[in-house]
């Protein structure tokens, strides 16, 4: 049993450790081309843009969002605004009104409803497209308030580049200085833009659309096969087909489009959930044609593969605690060599560390919540591998919404809002390892196996942390503490 264990053990810390180094490989990667700016072309001529809404029981923010894509720059004879909505609840009605209004002011607007909601986003924006008039499709989520200038900034691109299918642009915050669930929040997705976006594209490596804050040639989208619900990530599915057919993407860090970062915990680990199922399913769907499609290099296929599989680090981490206490019960012993791979833990310091100092002046100050970001991201383990082994599986293909609840400042309170989620087991079985991880903590302390102590002592917080804020956020409405918003997670 233990020879099995250990087997277990060695090979999830390995291949934890892979990723690991991959990130600070991409860290080097995105340094080397860090300077390197994208200068917008002028704008020729203002061609006909679409601009598509897909909405799924959004009352808090769907007037935010029209009111936002009604006000891009562009002439109103050129645009074309779609509001996809697969609502049923007031947010129809909400969206009716709104969409009525701007139609007497002479917008071209519509609400387009589907008899269901068949393949979810994907569907949604699939039947909207069949009625779309643009050349171009820009997407916005419901979370999302776009820039004015968001089209003139991006579109120009497209006129200069003929084979360029899809132009992405960074994410900002409208409420990362909510409390420090939303600073976490905010860092990992810096992170991610800055940093990984950066160098992916910066070094013809995949990347994806990410749903939302974006603009594809329609061309692209239809040679790649079109929007296909079989997977829950839409966004990653169409974005590798078309590179893998040959179109070019450009992403744009130095336009932004703000959106509101999840305040309940219950709602990020929703949304952490449908990024790693269908993050997954995608690598299942696609990994193969991703080694075998002729005129790519080996090393964007190998870091194709590494993208596509990511949130694989998630089951890693939980076989890594799971074999290890038993291992320390039965006095089992670790090859000194093993301790090197705890080096890989430096990638996602150094990733989040890039991406303050090259976003902020305070930069320092905002990385002190990279430790918040740390217990999170080892707390949501037991979430995203479910949600992992469903995709293996094959079980389920339900698009689980991310409940959106109008928070932007300290004054704004989501509690006592309808699309609150409730207490569920997940956070039963946090707590449960968050004790099995003590334990372990308190076996390795006996043995003065010292080097064992940090990880399982990160474990052990990173669970109770999550198991505890998940009772925190299921509580029921209570008046927030306006004098100190930040420590009201």
């Amino acid at each position: 049993m233990s020879e099995l264990l250990g087997l277990i053990y060695f090979l999830s810390a390995f291949a934890l450790a892979i990723y690991g180094f991959n990130i600070l490989l991409t860290a080097w990667l995105y340094w080397r081309v860090r300077d390197r700016r994208v200068a917008t072309p002028p704008l020729t001529a203002q061609p006909r843009v679409t601009v598509q809404l897909p909405i799924y029981n959004e009352l808090y923010v769907v007037e935010r969002l029209i009111d936002a894509a009604a006000a891009l720059a562009w002439q109103r004879a050129r645009l074309q605004i779609q509001v996809l909505d697969d609502s049923d609840d007031e947010t129809t009605a909400k969206a009716r009104a709104r969409v009525e209004h701007y139609r007497r002011c002479g917008f071209d607007i519509a609400l387009i409803q589907r008899a269901d909601r068949a393949g979810f986003k994907a569907g949604a924006l699939a039947a909207g497209l069949e009625r779309a008039s643009g050349d171009f499709i820009a997407v916005f989520d419901a979370d999302f308030v776009p820039p004015r200038d968001f089209l003139t900034r991006t579109i120009p691109h497209f006129q200069t580049q003929t084979n360029l299918g899809l132009v992405q642009t960074r994410w900002g915050h409208l409420n990362d200085d909510y409390s420090l669930l939303t600073r976490a929040e905010a860092l990992a997705l810096d992170g991610h833009f800055v940093v990984e976006q950066t160098a992916r594209h910066r070094n013809d490596l995949f990347f994806n659309f990410n749903g939302t804050a974006g603009v594809w040639r329609r061309a692209c989208i239809e040679d790649a096969g079109g929007w296909q619900g079989d997977t829950l990530s839409e966004d990653l599915d169409l974005s590798y087909r078309a590179q893998m057919r040959g179109w070019q993407f450009l992403f744009l860090p130095d336009v932004v489009a703000p959106a509101e970062l999840p305040p309940q915990i219950h709602a990020y680990k929703r949304q952490q959930y449908r990024w790693a199922k269908g993050s997954t399913q995608v690598l299942l769907k696609l990994g193969a044609p991703v080694l075998t499609t002729p005129g790519l290099s080996l090393f964007k296929r190998v870091e194709g593969l590494l993208h596509l599989s990511g949130y694989l680090m998630n089951v890693l981490m939980l076989a890594l605690l799971l074999t290890l206490v038993p291992l320390l019960a039965l006095d089992a012993r670790f090859p000194d060599a093993m301790m090197y791979l705890s080096f890989a833990m430096f990638g996602p310091v150094v990733m989040y560390a890039l991406s303050q100092r090259a976003l902020y002046p305070d930069w320092l100050s905002r990385l002190r919540y990279f430790g918040v970001l740390l217990l999170l991201g080892t707390g949501i383990a037991l979430s995203n591998s479910c949600a992992v082994i469903e995709a293996f599986t094959r079980r389920g293909n339900t698009f689980r919404r991310t409940p959106k609840f109008s928070v932007e400042n300290e004054t704004d309170a989501w509690q006592s809002k309808r699309y609150a989620l409730p207490l569920s087991w997940e956070t039963f079985a946090e707590l449960s390892l968050a004790v099995y991880a003590s334990i372990g903590a308190a076996i390795a302390w006996q043995q003065h196996l010292v080097w064992t102590l940090p990880f399982l002592l990160l474990y052990a917080t990173s669970f109770a942390f999550v198991g505890g804020l998940s009772l925190l956020h299921s509580l029921p409405a209570r008046r927030r503490v306006v004098a100190s918003p930040i420590f009201d997670f």
